[in-house]
């Protein structure tokens, strides 16, 4: 005969999965997820120009739908489409990417010098300010410091040259997904009809946040790309007409900076400004030109750019956000970090979609 008690708690434990997994649906929606995190996760590696050409198949599947509207063909929109794609890549490649390698490798061999002026500098505070600081202290302190960045300039010199041996997988890689790019922007409704063939049928849970997951992810990835794009623009010809030294290396990190929430901002002051008071010193006029259009181009971004670019992306907590870049970030390293927000999107339209069980239900079980 069963006690009470026992009785209560296989209740209280049914319960507890009826309320985690209520229907069919949320069973699929949770099949789903679990199926595409694992893969993922053990298969990033081998799976990763697949999945960038997912990505980007997806992001330019926006464009095309946009051409559609406007009465094109989709076959020609694809074209379009993917043609401009092509002739960017082609720049970033063959333009953007070795400028931004000459000027890293540059900045990296002149770091000694650098710090050689930064410690002129330094080691005059100790006279300035004699009651909190020591010429022994300060000059400990630019000798670690100065270790640790000679440390970094030679790994990133190590690293570009160790880079050339993967040479011919990039190149296979830059071959490769472009062309699946191609088809998968061609061939969606096939390839899609495809897919849903090994999904559960009853999806209709799965559906509903994907439709609320695909407003907020492409409207955030989208207007992040051009986000990059015009800080990048914006900077380069800012630092080009200032004449600051290695323009196209900071621009890029300036334009890069936006991926990381509250903290790339930050980070990327210290080397414009460090570049800037090493080429110039505090007391120059160049210097100080350099501060205030450094501060204009953040205040636009932040009071301008990001409420009209991401003005119908869902609004997620700061704590939320710093919490899904260390995890993500953890996980896919800057992938991770860059679809940060929009993962943490999915997991909010996720919770927000799953279906609610009342709290009667639950005061019956006690």
């Amino acid at each position: 005969m069963t006690t009470p008690s026992y009785s209560s708690s296989f209740h209280f434990i049914s319960h507890r999965i009826q309320r985690f997994l209520p229907n069919s649906q949320t069973v699929a929606l949770a099949v789903i997820l679990l199926f595409g995190f694992l893969l993922i996760y053990f298969l990033s590696d081998l799976l990763m120009p697949v999945l960038a050409s997912i990505v980007i198949a997806y992001l330019l599947n926006g464009l095309v739908i946009k051409a559609e509207k406007k009465n094109l063909s989709r076959l020609f929109a694809v074209y379009t489409i993917f043609s401009a794609f092509v002739t960017c890549l082609g720049f970033s490649i063959f333009v953007l990417m070795p400028m931004v390698f000459s000027q890293t490798i540059q900045l990296a061999q002149r770091i000694p010098d650098m710090l050689n002026t930064m410690q002129i500098q330094i080691l005059h505070l100790p006279e300035l300010y004699p009651q909190l600081m020591t010429e022994d202290s300060v000059k400990k302190v630019i000798i670690s410091v100065q270790n640790e960045l000679l440390q970094y300039g030679q790994e990133i010199i190590s690293g570009s040259v160790a880079s050339v041996v993967s040479l011919v997988s990039a190149m296979v890689y830059l071959f490769l997904v472009p062309l699946m790019v191609y088809f998968l922007l061609k061939d969606k409704n096939i390839l899609l009809e495809w897919l849903l063939r090994f999904t559960p049928k009853d999806r209709n849970l799965t559906t509903k946040v994907w439709k609320e997951v695909d407003i907020q992810i492409a409207n955030y990835v989208r207007g992040k790309f051009v986000e990059v794009f015009i800080l990048w623009a914006a900077s380069y010809i800012t630092f080009s007409t200032l004449g600051l030294n290695y323009a196209m290396l900071l621009a890029v990190l300036m334009g890069l900076s936006v991926i990381i929430p509250y903290v790339g901002a930050t980070l990327v002051t210290f080397p414009v400004l460090g570049v800037a008071y090493t080429q110039w010193g505090f007391s120059h006029d160049s210097f100080i030109y350099t501060v205030i259009a450094y501060s204009i181009i953040q205040a636009i971004d932040g009071v301008v750019l990001v409420p009209l670019l991401f003005s119908e992306a869902v609004n997620l907590h700061p704590i939320a956000i710093i919490i899904a870049i260390l995890f993500f970030g953890g996980l896919w390293g800057f992938w991770g970090v860059f679809f940060a927000i929009p993962l943490a999107t999915v997991v909010k339209s996720v919770l927000n979609a799953w279906p609610k069980s009342h709290n009667n239900n639950l005061n019956k079980v006690y």
